[in-house]
């Protein structure tokens, strides 16, 4: 056997998923095998791959052994001539294998392979490549030399910057997200070192690596999405002590004694260092949204008051005394903030209702305390109602801007409104627009658009563009998300569109194929990226009862609009019983669209309906395995708002 490839699994079920189906390409004409060694995990990760992946040989796991033991585990069994330990969170290119393993077999003294890797957003990741993090070269990087520096030869070591990314290049150390080694070696220098529990063990495995005299080699001419990227986890306090923690078991099996030492002093300094800055940057995020609105309030209050006292009082002899200025506007100012922080304006995403819930209820308490005031404290009430509503604007400009700015830490509404495009033949691209409509992104679906580049192939109206008119129709619709069919576009052209576009600041997400989901983001821990369905099943007996009074209601309510209502609805007699079927509980206004075979598609029962989830988006030329996909998004998630949609839009057939 040429490939045994192993994937330790910890509850990233959706990445998973996709990520075995780009090996099943990739593996197409090798004699291979694929293990998946699931670590305890609770997302339902073994379920899917008993279900989706037969073929796959499973190791489950009672507990979380880490990924070194996980993966030993796998080694033990495999009988390939090469080992490819492989993160889940990873898409291959279809010629990723037999690239590599052509390489390792005309490279005798390769003992170890790892590939290019670009994030997410199509982003070289720059721990493609690494050295070993010998003191010096550890410095570098944890004092910012090597960011600052990385065509220099000395301080850019840590990621081997002054290197070109596109070139084969011998390396100290491989990534443990994609890992190609000779089984022959490892029997002969052991496995992975079961003392790391996350993160060193593929520095160590490389070293050792070098050490028996194979070499590491960094191989460009394939890549790899690994999603992991440079995101949240890494600036994680966890995180850091976790892998400086694993750097200190290398450091203490590897080097002298002396080196040792240094190494732990910068290593304990680095984790001081990193978490009192991530500790500063928690505080300032949470202060620097008050702050502001209290800079803004408190300002505009006290020019509002200087112009009324130059207008209006001086021309009277009178003036506001100290206490006002300096007290009373104060203690305005704290009322309002304390009031938008009661309400919810200061939780992310910023809703700007909330704000104006607490601006208004500020008022309210400071109205109330200056009517229980005596006389002689009472300032002016002109300056609460104008202040009122200087705040009102202040706040809001404010997070208007915020919004236009697109700051990930604060974004403004429930979510930012997307422009998107679908890449992929009409059915798959037709399949995701129907994903799409059920998740909670507020998205402006553009269109579809072929994948194919030819002109000739492009005859279907409902296309908008192909391949080779991409760029002119990012740029003329201002679109800023792609999604692309994974049934119909290689990963390798996937990830060529991706670095083609990477300076265009665009969203990419993958439909795998025969999937309900929509993986993308820069990193996986990025979980607000990934598209995906809340389980709100139908069958739960609130839902049932909340359909059923919307039910009723919504049919009062056309009795009541009927002579309104009638001339908008084709087949206007049968529009009048179901209203009275409706009512009587024999029908539902909405349901589930009709299947031929509905013994292979088993759903929650719902009664006869009048109108289907497929009616607003036009899909009766669909099988019963699109339909079903349908009907089961609309069983898994139901909103009562879902039915409004429905109706609404598919009012005309309501005389079904």
């Amino acid at each position: 056997m040429k490939l045994s490839v192993i994937v330790v699994n910890y509850n990233v079920e959706y990445f998973l998923e996709q990520c075995l189906h780009s090996v099943e390409i990739a593996l197409q004409g090798i004699d291979s095998e694929v293990f998946v060694v699931d670590n305890h995990s609770v997302d339902g990760s073994v379920r899917m791959l008993n279900k989706k992946f037969p073929e796959v040989k499973l190791i489950v796991n009672t507990e979380n052994v880490g990924f070194a033991k996980a993966n030993n585990q796998a080694i033990h069994q495999a009988k390939g001539e090469y080992i490819l330990l492989l993160n889940p969170d990873t898409l291959v290119e279809s010629d990723t294998f037999a690239k590599t393993i052509a390489f390792m077999d005309q490279t005798p003294q390769a003992g170890g392979l790892g590939v290019k890797m670009v994030n997410g957003e199509g982003k070289f990741l720059p721990e493609s490549k690494r050295s070993l993090p010998f003191p010096d070269v550890a410095f570098y990087k944890i004092f910012g030399l090597s960011k600052l520096f990385k065509k220099s030869r000395r301080f850019g070591k840590y990621h081997l910057t002054y290197l070109d990314p596109n070139e084969i290049h011998e390396v100290e150390v491989l990534s443990g997200a994609f890992m190609l080694l000779r089984k022959s070696m490892l029997d002969n220098i052991g496995y992975l070192d079961e003392d790391y529990f996350m993160y060193g063990e593929d520095i160590d495995l490389s070293y050792r690596i070098t050490q028996a005299g194979f070499k590491n080699y960094y191989y460009p001419k394939t890549r790899i999405i690994h999603y992991k990227g440079e995101s949240t986890k890494k600036s994680s306090i966890n995180y850091v002590i976790v892998f400086y923690k694993a750097m200190q078991i290398f450091a203490k099996k590897h080097f002298s004694q002396k080196n040792a030492k240094v190494f732990n002093t910068l290593i304990n300094i680095a984790i001081w260092l990193r978490a009192s800055l991530s500790i500063i940057k928690r505080i300032i995020m949470k202060i620097i949204v008050p702050f502001f609105d209290m800079v803004l309030i408190f300002g505009g209050l006290f020019f509002m008051s200087y112009y009324w006292e130059k207008m209006i009082l001086f021309p009277k002899g009178s003036s506001f005394p100290d206490e006002f200025l300096f007290i009373i506007l104060p203690i305005y100012t704290f009322i309002w903030l304390i009031s938008i922080y009661f309400a919810g304006g200061y939780k992310r995403p910023v809703k700007l209702e909330n704000v104006g819930k607490g601006i208004l209820t500020g008022t309210i308490i400071i109205l109330l305390i200056y009517s229980l005031l005596s006389e002689n404290l009472r300032f002016s009430r002109a300056i609460i109602v104008l202040g009122t509503l200087w705040v009102l604007v202040a706040c809001f400009a404010f997070r208007y801007l915020i919004g236009k700015l697109h700051l990930p830490n604060y974004p403004v509404g429930k979510y930012r409104s997307k422009r998107v495009l679908i890449i992929g033949d009409i059915n798959e691209a037709k399949r995701i627009s129907i994903l799409l409509g059920t998740t909670p992104i507020q998205n402006e679906f553009v269109g579809f658009i072929n994948h194919k580049h030819k002109e000739e192939e492009n005859k279907n109206e409902e296309f908008i563009g192909n391949l080779s008119q991409l760029k002119d129709i990012i740029s003329i619709y201002r679109i800023n998300e792609l999604i692309f069919c994974g049934e119909n576009l290689p990963s390798k052209e996937i990830i060529n569109i991706m670095s083609d576009l990477e300076e265009w600041s665009l969203e990419f997400k993958i439909a795998p194929s025969k999937s309900i989901y929509i993986i993308g983001s820069n990193s996986i821990n990025v979980y607000g990226d990934l598209y995906t369905l809340h389980v709100n099943s139908i069958a739960k007996k609130g839902n049932l009862q909340k359909k059923r009074v919307f039910d009723v209601v919504m049919a009062l309510l056309f009795c009541f609009f009927y002579p309104f209502c009638v001339w908008l609805v084709k087949h206007k007699s049968m529009f009048y019983r179901n209203i009275i079927m409706v009512l009587s509980g024999k029908k539902t206004w909405v349901g589930y669209s009709p299947l031929i075979n509905k013994t292979n598609f088993p759903l929650p029962h719902l009664r006869k309906s009048v109108l289907f989830p497929s009616d607003i988006l036009q899909l009766e030329q669909f099988n019963d395995e699109i339909i079903y996909q349908v009907n089961n998004i609309y069983a898994q998630d139901y909103k009562i708002n879902t039915d409004l949609r429905i109706i609404f839009k598919a009012f005309k057939h309501l005389g079904r």
